[in-house]
């Protein structure tokens, strides 16, 4: 049944969407909305056909608008009443499947897959931004190489990592079509077929890296101006500044900082544990805490400490910081990933680490998969001695240009 009696009107329409809570939403008459785990929201008609309960598909709230699926709902209900069985008449004369259907099944099912909330809603601006209002009313089994590339063709070049992903996105809903049987034709949007038609991604950023002057790495700030530039951070105070140090002292990802929650940190063992679920590869990582990465996070730590609380929230909203805020703390020439570049300049050329130490402290994969499978340790302990060192440094205890020695 559905949850909610009362109809329903556009605002609530909009709200019931923009929650995401999945559940069966009614407006009377058979007619409901419903919301689906992965936040995607479709219009149903609920009916009773000799003693058994049926149910037929409206449309995606993205195409149909709540007086629309009334229309629908009202026609249906009428042929109903007339004595038309709405299921037999729709498998003697198939509907075909749109693409925007077929994208709502896909991401029906491959949603919980997906890291983080963020990831959902970037794919689901591809698809409302650039890919349904090309191809989204077209049937999924008749869809062409000349269909993708009207999607393509105005953003590739300009674009350029938006639309890599964005033709993969298309090529994983036609391979779910094709897997449902529901599309026998090969797959247009492969790229051993659009490689023929469109340049390559990689030869396109070069281009544009030459043009722009630069070398397609993350700027970074020299390893001989952290020491500076950590200092600056420290005296302005504020969320965003006490992030970023954190983020420098411990060469994490910024979205790692960012969504850290205090019950993946443990302050007597000086380890904070980032599960599998937020890191790049999908494998859980820990990480050494040195005692001034410690004394931050002991300077946010809240009188009543809720696990899943962010250790870092946005000062406004106490939702996630947002990198912009991080970024608007560094120099021109520098940006927040490039601090990763800084730390392992320095830890190469200016300390006696190993290298598959400071690979490990980056949660870098080490070797081919045959020496992965013999490296079962994440060296854990000389990492400890790495990034106590790297704090140091960063404090500017370390005399530039000195080789550091490996601690006892």
């Amino acid at each position: 049944m559905a949850r909610v009696v009362d109809k329903l009107s556009p605002a609530k329409v909009a709200a019931l969407a923009k929650a995401g809570k999945p559940g069966l939403y009614g407006d009377g008459n058979g007619l409901a909305l419903r919301v689906a785990r992965g936040g995607s929201a479709s219009w149903v008609l609920r009916y009773e056909r000799a003693g058994k309960g049926h149910e037929k598909g409206l449309g995606s709230l993205r195409l149909v608008g709540l007086a629309e699926a009334r229309g629908k709902a009202l026609e249906y209900q009428k042929a109903l009443h007339g004595g038309v069985d709405l299921l037999a008449r729709e498998k003697a004369s198939p509907q075909p499947i749109t693409f925007s259907q077929e994208s709502e099944k896909y991401i029906g099912v491959r949603a919980d897959a997906w890291k983080g909330v963020r990831t959902r809603k970037l794919r689901q601006q591809w698809l409302d931004d650039y890919i349904l209002p090309e191809i989204g009313g077209l049937d999924v089994a008749t869809i062409a190489v000349a269909d993708v590339l009207r999607v393509l063709t105005p953003i590739w070049g300009t674009k350029v990592e938006a639309a890599r992903k964005i033709r993969e996105l298309i090529e994983a809903v036609l391979d779910h079509a094709i897997a449902r049987e529901v599309r026998i034709a090969e797959n247009p949007a492969r790229w051993r077929y659009l490689s023929k038609l469109l340049q390559s991604p990689s030869r396109i950023k070069a281009t544009l890296n030459a043009k722009a002057g630069r070398d397609g790495h993350h700027a970074a700030l020299p390893w001989q101006d952290v020491p500076a530039f950590m200092a600056g951070l420290a005296a302005r105070g504020g969320m965003a500044a006490k992030a970023l140090r954190f983020l420098i002292l411990t060469a994490a990802r910024s979205g790692e900082v960012r969504g850290m929650r205090w019950a993946e940190v443990d302050l007597a063992g000086k380890v904070w544990a980032i599960p599998g679920s937020r890191m790049k590869a999908g494998q859980p990582h820990r990480v050494a805490l040195s005692t001034t990465a410690l004394e931050i996070l002991l300077g946010v730590l809240p009188d009543e400490v809720k696990p899943e609380a962010l250790v870092f929230p946005g000062q406004r909203d106490g939702k996630t910081l947002s990198d912009v805020a991080l970024s608007k703390l560094l120099p021109s020439d520098a940006t927040v990933h490039g601090f990763r570049s800084t730390f392992r300049t320095w830890a190469g050329e200016c300390t006696q680490h190993a290298r598959e130490v400071i690979e490990q402290a980056l949660a870098h994969k080490l070797g081919d998969s045959v020496e992965q499978a013999y490296a079962r340790g994440d060296l854990f302990q000389r990492r400890v001695r790495l990034m106590a060192d790297w704090a140091d440094h960063c404090a500017g205890k370390a005399v530039a240009g000195d080789v550091v020695q490996l601690r006892a």
